[in-house]
């Protein structure tokens, strides 16, 4: 507790820095905590967010209207339900496509899901108190000082004086960075010899009116940002579909992609749920992570949680197989169970599901599943282009087959993995690369449009482990997937977002933090308290009065919002963040009374 308390009759003030979802999130929770914890209570709570509250800068109004949601309407949701574990109620509320009145399994466009965000912002505003006012500040900020022991002040852009705050909660959502040692030597080699060179960047927010019709263009990067660049090359410069063929308008350039794995993201899953769900978590659990977190000497991700997630993801796959597939195995799902459960990794397993699971189509291999490339070279470049449209082709066709459910089982799986991993704190970058290539990739038809470009010439395939160089006054890129082939070009894209670390971020209020003392993982990012989210120093000290959420956190989940009854990480976190803020309050407001 803090030594510094109100003044008398003073309401308290809340500082919450971002004003998107993961701010309107907290909002809600504060919102359903109140009646329980901070009845009678004065409170002022100061939004701080340049973009309108509720959609943010990402999922804001002015952007293309071609650019989608990568979740079907009835997937995305604000509000807790049942599912989440915490301690604050539930407050249900309808998903987008209810809100919207759409089809469920549309993917709907950024445009409508910032008025969603919108909607729902307003809704936690009006739920709160009557004794709880919401202010908005359409500005930056810059930095946060103040004891520990003392009222915050929370600095502006463009104001004298500071916000003065008894309690501050980051929830920046995704930030700029500085460029990398790699980046800024492209950038150079860029401007001394009159190229294009687009760096790391929400795709939304870059120019891409530097990248000229018919000339090729260096992409890489093959996951999301990409397919809203090839979205905005496009479409976005007039051309047309028309079934599977694609007109273009002749504005477009053409794009040369590649990327570590050398292959898009798996579609979206294109069917419905039926029957049992796997029972999860059942091999990475609550007590497993439990375990972890008290090993003196630590865990590595490797060693001691990937053998469990590889257990887990094969459990929720095998129970669907057997279960509804039970005609492609060969023996009961009860022995199979026991003998799964009892097998060590490795070749006991795999022996195990070979003589129970007679298809090799029907097991799980989450290596082979994770880089399909390996290994594999082509002869010439138009030879990839075509195997690679095959991939895609029969990626699209499975994932949109009930006939392979397991694959939404281990989708399944993943969200509950994930659920469980976010209370490990920073476990590295592989993991969450590999979540969202299985589990987060673009809606079906995206991928049906890259066939069609690819059939159209406008988009190439490059390989995989793609690297680029610089030399001759070009950019020059090649893969060991094809060898011998490279492609030269005056521009090069960098189609991913920006990592989320300390020292790196172009935002000051960050570095500033940093500056300040407060802890980075290995990985860059900010330590917070994996009960409630405080700020911790360096020497693992929680801040009494700042908190952070999202994506610059060792606490980052899988999105701000999520699909309904699926546990919801950041919902928990929201919970566990606003109960936490609004105790601390509650009891600085009894002392200054007492």
């Amino acid at each position: 507790m803090s030594s510094e308390t109100l003044d008398p009759g003073a309401p308290a003030t809340l500082v919450i820095v971002g004003a998107g979802p993961r701010g309107t999130g907290l909002i809600e929770r504060i919102a359903a905590n109140a009646p329980e914890l901070y009845a009678g209570s004065g409170l002022d709570i100061h939004l701080v967010d340049p973009h309108p509250p509720g959609a943010g800068r990402i999922w804001r109004a002015a952007q293309s209207p071609l650019l989608w949601m990568n979740s079907h309407a009835e997937d995305v949701t604000m509000f807790t339900d049942e599912s989440v574990e915490m301690a604050g109620p539930v407050r249900p509320g309808p998903t987008l496509h209810e809100w919207a009145g759409i089809g469920g399994r549309t993917f709907a466009d950024r445009q409508i899901q910032g008025s969603y965000l919108r909607w729902v912002h307003e809704q936690a505003v009006a739920a709160l108190p009557p004794e709880i006012t919401v202010h908005h500040h359409p500005g930056r900020a810059l930095r946060v000082s103040g004891p520990r022991a003392g009222r915050q002040q929370v600095w502006l852009e463009g104001r004298d004086q500071p916000l003065s705050a008894d309690l501050v909660v980051l929830a920046l959502g995704h930030l700029d960075a500085e460029l990398d040692e790699e980046q800024r030597e492209l950038a150079a080699y860029a401007d001394e010899h009159g190229l294009v060179h687009l760096p790391p960047d929400f795709t939304a927010d870059s120019d891409l009116s530097a990248l000229p019709a018919g000339e090729p263009v260096l992409v890489r990067g093959f996951g999301l940002a990409f397919v809203d660049l090839m979205v905005l090359l496009t479409e976005g410069r007039g051309g047309r579909y028309e079934g599977d063929t694609y007109v273009p308008s002749g504005r477009e350039p053409v794009l040369y992609v590649g990327s570590r794995r050398g292959v898009p993201y798996h579609s979206k899953i294109g069917y419905d749920w039926t029957g049992e769900r796997p029972p999860l978590p059942r091999f990475l659990g609550p007590a497993e992570i439990d375990g972890l977190l008290a090993r003196p000497e630590g865990f590595d991700f490797r060693r001691d949680v990937w053998p469990l997630v590889e257990k887990e993801l094969g459990f929720a796959h095998y129970h669907r197989l057997f279960t509804v597939h039970a005609e492609r195995t060969a023996i009961a799902w009860t022995d199979f169970e026991e003998k799964y459960e009892a097998a060590s990794a490795g070749a006991e397993r795999e022996a195990l599901v070979a003589s129970a699971v007679p298809d090799p189509r029907d097991r799980l291999d989450l290596a082979a599943l994770d880089r399909p490339l390996d290994g594999v070279t082509y002869g010439s470049f138009e030879e990839f282009q075509e195997g690679l449209r095959g991939y895609v082709e029969s990626d699209l066709s499975r994932r949109h087959d009930a006939a392979h459910s397991t694959d939404l089982a281990v989708f399944l799986g993943l969200l509950s993995v994930y659920g469980q991993l976010v209370r490990l704190g920073d476990i590295g970058s592989w993991w969450h690369g590999f979540f969202s290539y299985l589990a987060s990739g673009p809606p079906g038809p995206r991928l049906r449009q890259l066939l069609a470009l690819s059939r159209a010439g406008v988009l190439k395939f490059v390989g995989a482990d793609m690297a680029v160089h610089a030399g001759d006054g070009v950019f020059r890129a090649s893969s060991a997937t094809v060898p011998g082939f490279s492609v030269e070009a005056r521009a090069l894209v960098e189609a991913r977002l920006p990592e989320p670390t300390l020292r790196r971020a172009l935002d000051p209020l960050l570095r500033e933090l940093h500056a300040d003392g407060a802890g980075e993982t290995p990985d860059g990012l900010l330590r917070v308290d994996r009960a409630d989210g405080r700020v911790l120093d360096r020497a693992g000290r929680p801040h009494p009065r700042r908190f952070a959420l999202g994506p610059h956190t060792d606490g980052r989940t899988p999105g701000a919002f999520t699909r309904p009854r699926t546990g919801g990480p950041a919902f928990r976190q929201n919970d566990a963040t606003a109960r936490a803020a609004l105790v601390f309050l509650r009891d600085l407001g009894a002392d200054a009374v007492g």
